[in-house]
């Protein structure tokens, strides 16, 4: 069980008529008189006009000096969605994907332009266009299948109910969907705006961002939070940078702690223990006399992952909601996206240095 700190709860064709030969003189009662003509390839039938067949759609060739744009990877990225989608897949995450340039956004160029010595101005310039590639298309396609349907159950608003359920699992398609593409559920609506969320069936096909971060089998030599950024980064034996997330951080400053920590434990898809002396601020917690043991799942109130901290009460954990990491504060831990504290679990081990900074 994870007796963890809880987090702060608080985005024409037209037609065409076929060429045919001009029309022949009238008949007259005896005789058909005619100008000699050649003979047309193909003789239509007199009781119904010719119709061209419709044309297939039109491609645009591209010059004989330039590869099609979209066809071709890997290519210099073109929008703003498409360089979250570029630096994410690196480990380098921009926050949920929205396709525009917030302040996440803009600390993941910067971490991205430090690891490829270019001038961290944070912003999608030039120099950062020739470096910063997308490898593959950006879109795939996502089909609904009756697991996924099978998973979904409410959250209950108390403590007591959640300790009730047998996991805190999904409570929508788009919410699932939502993070299985790193991205707020406004994007995912905007990808498929045919799709009627409160009637999803198994079979439904959605269009989702095509993100897989890169091999975690390497482990990190050492993480740094810094407290001011918001932000947690990993790095290499060689301090080469393996991933940077955004990370929600202690509401109070005295609950913020600074100096070297250790990774104590790694626990991938934890419960979670209730402590109602740590809730002052909750009415529940007042009338609770006991501690609540709260299932596994996604909306678990550290998410799907659990990297304790040698400093008691303190850990490195996912969250049920992801758009508001490096928005909102917490009791103490340190909070990230879901996928992101996925991919740390991969990358920590026992023991691992933790650099908390101003």
């Amino acid at each position: 069980m994870i007796a963890a700190c809880w987090i702060w709860l608080h985005y024409s064709n037209k037609r065409l008529p076929s060429p045919r030969p001009p029309a022949a003189p009238i008949a007259q009662a005896t005789q058909v008189v005619a100008e000699p003509r050649p003979a047309p390839a193909r003789v239509l039938p007199q009781t119904a006009p010719a119709v061209a067949p419709t044309p297939p759609p039109q491609t645009t060739a591209p010059p004989k000096n330039e590869v099609a744009r979209t066809e071709v990877f890997p290519r210099p990225v073109r929008d703003v969605f498409e360089a979250q989608l570029a630096l994410a897949r690196q480990g380098i995450s921009p926050g949920s994907l929205d396709g525009f340039m917030g302040p996440q956004t803009r600390a993941a160029l910067r971490a991205f332009q430090r690891k490829e010595h270019l001038f961290p101005t944070g912003a999608l310039d030039p120099d950062t266009e020739d470096h910063l590639l997308l490898a593959a298309p950006p879109y795939t396609t996502y089909t609904i299948t009756t697991n996924d349907l099978a998973r979904l159950q409410p959250l209950s608003p108390t403590w007591l109910g959640k300790s009730r359920q047998t996991a805190l699992d999904y409570e929508t398609i788009l919410e699932m969907v939502a993070e299985k593409g790193h991205a707020y559920p406004s994007f995912i609506r905007r990808l498929n705006p045919s799709v009627d969320w409160t009637r999803i069936v198994a079979g439904t096909t959605v269009r989702l961002p095509d993100i897989a971060y890169t091999n975690g089998n390497a482990k990190a030599a050492f993480a740094t939070i810094s407290l001011s950024g918001k932000v947690l980064e990993a790095f290499g034996a060689n301090t080469n940078l393996l991933a940077h997330f955004p990370c929600s951080i202690a509401q109070r400053v005295e609950k913020r702690p600074v100096g070297e920590l250790h990774v104590a434990v790694i626990v991938p898809n934890p419960d979670y223990t209730f402590k109602p002396e740590l809730f002052p601020e909750s009415p529940e917690a007042w009338q609770l006399k006991t501690r609540l043991i709260i299932s596994p799942g996604p909306n678990n109130p550290v998410g799907v992952a659990w990297i304790g901290l040698d400093k008691a009460g303190y850990g490195i954990h996912g969250t049920p909601s992801p758009e508001q990491v490096g928005r909102t504060e917490s009791h103490g831990c340190f909070r990230l996206a879901n996928w992101n504290a996925e991919y740390l679990l991969k990358l920590a081990w026992i023991g691992m240095p933790v650099y908390v900074e101003p």
